[in-house]
């Protein structure tokens, strides 16, 4: 049975953060990121339920939500080829690699016309983590780099991320839709259990 002890500590770290910056977005970038990086360095945690690839979509699984909803942590997978709708988040995020690759496509929106406005594109190897706000710039579509195997992404936001209202865009004429993401999975892993496996009957 997988280890969650890094994933434990790494909630309870992420929840003192959160206590103590409140609001300030700055702060939880600034000392939320190293979190985020010394989860992502060691692929051991993730039980394999929540890195499973689908052939129809890609996948987006619920590992943690605070209680009082302040941040969620999620899984992210694709399969070879997929990719996510040009989309907007609304609240701040990181985006944490742990296995393979992706790539990421920014967008900004014309004030004056409501158009797409394609930005960078920037390659996340494993290790890498990405930010994403309505401040620092919060619209992307993300896609799996590799072409012959899932890649899988750790992702921290500032809210229930799969019970947001969003927006997704027409990338012809920049028309916003909305929607909620939900999530891929009805159970959460359990960070609580002794180290090892279940506790004893």
């Amino acid at each position: 049975m997988t280890d969650l002890t890094r994933f434990r500590a790494f909630i309870q770290s992420f929840t003192r953060l959160v206590e103590s910056a409140g609001g300030h977005e700055a702060q939880l970038f600034a000392e939320g990121e190293p979190l985020l990086r010394e989860l992502i360095a060691d692929d051991d945690w993730l039980p394999e339920v929540f890195a499973t690839a689908a052939r129809d979509r890609y996948q987006q699984y619920l590992l943690w939500c605070d209680p009082l909803e302040r941040f969620s942590v999620v899984s992210f997978v694709w399969a070879p080829g997929q990719r996510t709708p040009i989309h907007d988040h609304t609240v701040w995020g990181m985006v944490g690699v742990l296995r393979g690759a992706e790539r990421c496509e920014e967008f900004s929106r014309d004030p004056s016309t409501g158009n797409l406005v394609a930005g960078k594109v920037h390659p996340l190897p494993a290790g890498s983590v990405d930010r994403v706000s309505p401040r620092i710039g919060d619209i992307h579509r993300v896609s799996n780099a590799l072409p012959d195997r899932p890649s899988v992404s750790i992702h921290v936001y500032g809210a229930n991320v799969g019970t947001l209202q969003r927006h997704v865009f027409d990338p012809a004429t920049g028309a916003a839709a909305p929607f909620v993401s939900g999530y891929s999975n009805a159970s959460l892993p359990n960070p609580w259990l002794p180290a090892g496996g279940r506790p004893p009957a």
